[in-house]
Parts: structure tokens; sequence; C-alpha cells
């Protein structure tokens, strides 16, 4: 993957099945790689494990939807890095219930991990890459934004949101030398899915569900998306800006 050796590549949600398995990855090309989650135990985790095999990260404790933590991971990463060249947005937290057995405050939350959060990281690192004129933001969403979840109502919605924010900040920052793009999981083997199956009634049945739906036959894993999260940050991807691209196994097939 070219382009992305020495990058300051920053995470969030690092700490997590995808965006760990995401952190580790760059690393492997030659990134040097920020991660950030608000389970500073988690994060430290993934940068020893890219430290121990041979590659260059910093755990940072930062809970996205406080400015402040973002704006002391952010000064930190840069005095150890330099300026941020690739920001994905990972981190997320969902609820598993129908939308009338939802609260008002549990949207709050949900809205302020899965938008606002996000919000917040692109308006902290966006004004480097422009002032750089040279960034890749690659926004980590869900097929529920696309195709909708039953039982996701507040955190489908959030993730659509993201998917709009990317196309819109796509237009603003194009001639920035900046580019946006999203990649949607489908159902993928993370600490949160396995809270949505064990909360089933009967989570076996679920799951051979989920096998016999996805046309690769399979629930997806952390490290089926990465790739796709690292092209879109190297240079082959120059060109692409705006996109959504759907890792799910074939369950959905969005235009």
């Amino acid at each position: 993957m070219s382009g992305l050796q020495d990058a300051h590549v920053m995470i969030t949600g690092g700490g997590g099945g995808i965006g760990s398995a995401t952190a580790r990855h760059f690393a492997r090309l030659g990134a040097k790689v920020a991660v950030l989650d608000r389970d500073a135990a988690a994060a430290e985790k993934t940068a020893a494990h890219i430290a121990a095999a041979g590659g260059t990260a910093r755990a940072l404790a930062c809970d996205i939807t406080d400015r402040d933590q973002i704006a002391a991971a952010l000064a930190a990463s840069t005095r150890d890095f330099g300026g941020v060249s690739v920001l994905v947005n990972n981190a997320g937290w969902d609820i598993f219930r129908p939308f009338l057995q939802t609260s008002p405050e549990e949207w709050c939350k949900l809205i302020d991990i899965n938008l606002v959060g996000a919000l917040n990281m692109h308006h902290a690192v966006l004004p480097g890459m422009v002032e750089r004129r040279h960034g890749r933001v690659i926004n980590i969403a869900s097929d529920a934004a696309r195709v909708g979840s039953t039982g996701e109502a507040v955190y489908a919605a959030c993730k659509a949101g993201l998917v709009a924010l990317s196309k819109t900040l796509a237009r603003e920052h194009a001639r920035d030398g900046i580019t946006f793009n999203v990649v949607c999981p489908g159902p993928t083997d993370t600490n949160l899915f396995a809270e949505y199956r064990n909360g089933a009634g009967n989570p076996e049945k679920l799951m051979e569900a989920f096998r016999r739906s996805i046309p690769l036959g399979r629930i997806g894993a952390p490290e089926d998306l990465p790739g796709a999260i690292a092209f879109f940050a190297g240079e082959d991807a120059g060109f692409i800006t705006g996109q959504v691209l759907s890792v799910s196994g074939g369950l959905t097939m969005a235009g």
C-alpha cells in the first residue's frame, strides 16, 4: 500500500476489535499510529502489540465526546509523529432494542458517541490537513446506515448522518487535497456484536440466520476491515472521495 510509510495515522476506538485490527494493519504498512480509546488499558494493549511487532504506536486515553481530551491527544501525537495524515473515525457504541423501548437519555448517549464524537474529531484534525493541503479521512459507519437494522434505530440514524457528513466534507475540502470516504461493516464479530448476540433469545439460532443470509457464509471478523480502510488512506485511492463501501460478505449490495 503506497503512501503510508511514516504517515501519522490517528484511529479512534483503537482498542476495540476493528480499531485494534486496523491500527496493527497500518503499523505493518509502516505508519506511525496514534491509538485513541477511552479505555486506556485497551489502547495500551494495541500499542504494545504494535511495538512488539516492530511498529510505532502511541496509546492515548481519549473520550471523543470531550473536546479538551481530543485537543490534548492531538497535541501529544503531533509532537511525536508530526501532523495527522490519516484520520480513521472508528469509535462507536450501540444498544439493541426496538425504538419505542429506548429512552431520550439513551438517544443522547448514542448521538454523542456515534455522531458528535466524529464531528469533534473532524473539527480538531481538519485544520491541520487544510494547512498542509493533504489528508485522508475514513469514517467507519455501518450497513445499518444504508439499509436499516431492526433494534438499532438511533445508531442507524447516527451512522447515516456520518455518511452524509462525509459526502459534504468531501465536496467542501476537495480543493484542499483532502479525501473523505466511508467503510460500512456488516455484522462483525466484535465485543459490541457479542452483546447483541447474547441479548437475543436464541443466540445460536440468530447466528445461523446470519450465516445463511450472508452470501460468503460467515460473520465478518475485525481483520476483514483494515484492508478496505487502508486502501482509502493510500495513494492508490487519491482520486476517490465521497464514496461508501460495504464490507459485509455480500449481505448488503447497495448501489
